[in-house]
């Protein structure tokens, strides 16, 4: 008899957590915290942007959105986490160019158009191509002149290699016919001093960083990657106004992923949140400060801006030659 009993009492039990988790299967997304990888440091470029659109979404859901900073490896470290992490929409990443960037030229356990669900593209921002005041240019031809006449004798900084400002400084030398040496730093922060100091003489900045430098007179803006003028230097052309086309779309997009096999349904309610925020005046003025321009696109758009990043970014490192060690 207490056998029996207990057999009952065992098959009661299990009954009540199978009816628990089918309860909690049936609540309405999102019902718990979510955590939004950042796979870099704070402070830097990245994260204010995901703080923005994790305050947001937390406003927006009552669930808190906690932003969990995942540095290394050129990204892979972070990226990683995502694409291990279980496919239920509580655990999503801040993409940036290196998305698809990373993996071409770094060993990475992961195929980002695979292993990956693009959600909404949220904001993008472009390159300045400053120079050093000591650098005998004022202006984007006077400087490709110059770096003919003086062929690997001009050095390009960036912010490491591999990363997009990498690239594209290697497509400038290609559409403008020139050698240049490249310096890879680590971070934008010793680029910039290094640049200002003279020890090299280009660099693609994003504009936050830049623009105070560029309005103190202490560094020279060249031209800006992208279709149109920035808001906030309008007095420095396109490439393609100062004469090279080829520049408009190096600039870097920030979206949100998540692990392949989320359910749609999970997507298609966070993409269409998301594609809220970009009529929003206080999304917009955040966005603006740190250089960055609303940019939504939803996730088959997204999908198709992968793969097109993936066929240029093969396409440059190929007629570059460019290749990194472990």
């Amino acid at each position: 008899m207490k056998f029996v009993t207990a057999v009952a009492q065992i098959l009661i039990v299990g009954a009540l957590l199978t009816l628990a988790s089918s309860v909690n299967a049936q609540q309405p997304y999102p019902h718990k915290p979510i955590r939004f990888i950042v796979p870099f440091p704070p402070g830097g470029s990245t994260d204010p942007v995901a703080r923005l659109v994790g305050q947001k979404l937390t406003e927006s859901w009552g669930q808190q959105v906690i932003v969990d900073n995942r540095p290394g490896g050129n990204t892979v470290i972070g990226t990683e986490a995502l694409a291990k992490s279980t496919p239920d929409g509580y655990t999503i990443l801040l993409s940036g160019g290196n998305l698809i960037l990373t993996p071409l030229l770094f060993p990475a356990p992961y195929d980002p158009i695979k292993d990956l669900a693009p959600v909404a593209t949220l904001a993008k921002g472009e390159y300045v191509l400053v120079i050093s005041p000591s650098v005998p240019a004022n202006n984007l031809q006077e400087l490709i002149a110059l770096a003919k006449s003086k062929p690997g004798q001009l050095n390009y900084a960036s912010s490491s290699s591999g990363t997009t400002n990498h690239l594209a400084g290697e497509l400038f030398c290609i559409l403008a016919g020139v050698k240049m040496q490249h310096i890879p730093y680590k971070g934008a922060s010793p680029a910039l001093t290094d640049l200002l100091g003279g020890q090299v003489q280009l660099y693609f900045s994003t504009t936050v960083p830049g623009i105070p430098h560029i309005n103190s007179g202490r560094l020279k803006a060249m031209a800006v990657t992208g279709k149109t003028r920035m808001l906030a230097l309008p007095q420095v052309p396109t490439f393609t106004e100062a004469g090279l086309s080829g520049l408009d779309e190096v600039g870097t997009s920030y979206g949100v992923v998540a692990p392949a096999g989320t359910p749609k349904v999970i997507i298609d309610k966070m993409s269409t949140e998301i594609g809220k925020y970009s009529a929003m005046p206080d999304f917009k003025e955040k966005l603006a400060s740190q250089g960055l321009q609303p940019f939504f696109s939803t996730p088959d758009q997204f999908a198709a801006l992968m793969k097109a990043d993936l066929a240029r970014f093969t396409r440059i490192i190929k007629t570059a030659n460019i290749k990194m060690e472990n």
